[in-house]
């Protein structure tokens, strides 16, 4: 039987993930490479939603990618996994720079006024930063991809042991797994994109397929879903209180143990709160999830336009760059998805659809 809740989870991170850009495309915590503030607040309180979703918005989608591998595989050979992981991650993330992706690292590169201090930089130069910075919000698929094929090396070698072995796992190993979680943090960081946290983010994918694709490790995060959501608060809560007004997105603030055991127990109370009440399917869940990979591929183009266009200049005050940057921020990703998906060819290199008209959104 298909997890709902894993679908559910999926659009829903989706969506706080467009919510969450637009607070960073105006926050006052001095990250670079966006708008940054622009209001007259001497303190941006409401800030405070970046901290509260950074930490594990993407722990929680790597863990949830982790338990879908392992789902797949039941049914499908490692030679179908690859194939069907390179289609719909790969290509979008290389194929589809040149193909669409050029266009938001346009507006990237111009966010952070590259181009107005390198004016005499020859046209294909520049195109070729554009490719470059286009990657955007696909540096997730593209860990997606790699941590895929390693996967299939690591169950080749395992032959399935160490996943039988997590068959009965229970609370007290959830919880100690916050160590390894924290160590895998401060190893296989890149020292200039910070978001390719490779070691935390190929760790919990594991614990995603080896651990949390049990039936049985499900049930015990719906058992103690209250203690782990109190847990996860109080983390969370003393992460704020330590860490706002500071970059967030970055070191040390990135390695810190609270950073990764509130990432860490956030991700298992929403995986264990959905799975106890989120398991369902209706029109509009399964009109989300089909429409999900295609509003994480095309939002922050809509979210990152206004801020360039009409926010930057200080055309529009700061809330009319809010309700505009989120509005956009939906608009370009239903929309684009809904014309882009509907093009032969060109739906391949920008989503990793094939021709069959099934896969039209």
């Amino acid at each position: 039987m298909r997890k709902y809740y894993l679908d559910n989870i999926r659009w829903a991170a989706v969506v706080i993930v467009v919510l969450y850009h637009v607070f960073y495309m105006y926050n006052a915590e001095g990250i670079v490479g966006v708008v940054g503030k622009i209001t007259d607040l001497d303190v941006q309180y409401y800030d405070v939603f970046q901290y509260i979703v950074y930490p594990w918005i993407m722990v929680v989608l790597f863990i949830v990618s982790g338990i879908s591998s392992k789902l797949y595989l039941d049914r499908h050979t490692d030679k179908e996994f690859i194939r069907s992981r390179t289609t719909r991650l790969l290509v979008p993330s290389t194929v589809g720079l040149f193909a669409f992706q050029f266009l938001q690292g346009y507006v990237n590169v111009s966010l952070g006024g590259f181009f107005e201090r390198s004016p005499d930089l020859p046209i294909f130069a520049k195109f070729l930063i554009c490719i470059a910075s286009g990657i955007g919000v696909l540096w997730y698929i593209q860990l997606l991809w790699v941590f895929s094929l390693l996967l299939v090396l690591v169950r080749k070698a395992d032959k399935g042991r160490l996943w039988n072995k997590c068959r009965n796992v229970g609370l007290p190993v959830l919880i100690a797994l916050a160590i390894p979680v924290y160590g895998a943090a401060q190893i296989l960081n890149t020292p200039i994109i910070v978001v390719y946290r490779c070691g935390l983010y190929f760790s919990v994918f594991l614990i995603g397929y080896f651990v949390l694709s049990h039936d049985e490790v499900i049930d015990v995060l719906k058992k103690w879903f209250p203690l782990i959501l109190g847990i996860a608060i109080i983390l969370g809560a003393a992460f704020c209180i330590r860490y706002f007004g500071e970059n967030y997105a970055d070191k040390p603030a990135t390695r810190s143990v609270l950073f990764t055991s509130y990432g860490y127990f956030a991700s298992l109370a929403i995986i264990g709160g959905m799975a106890k009440y989120g398991d369902i399917s209706n029109r509009f869940t399964q009109w989300m999830s089909k429409r999900s990979f295609g509003l994480y591929v095309f939002h922050y183009l809509g979210v990152s336009s206004v801020g360039l266009f009409l926010a930057r200049p200080g055309y529009i005050p700061a809330p009319a760059a809010y309700l505009l940057s989120l509005t956009a921020g939906f608009a370009y990703g239903y929309l684009l998805n809904a014309v882009i998906s509907r093009i032969p060819g060109y739906r391949w290199a920008v989503l990793g659809i094939k021709g069959d008209k099934k896969n039209v959104q």
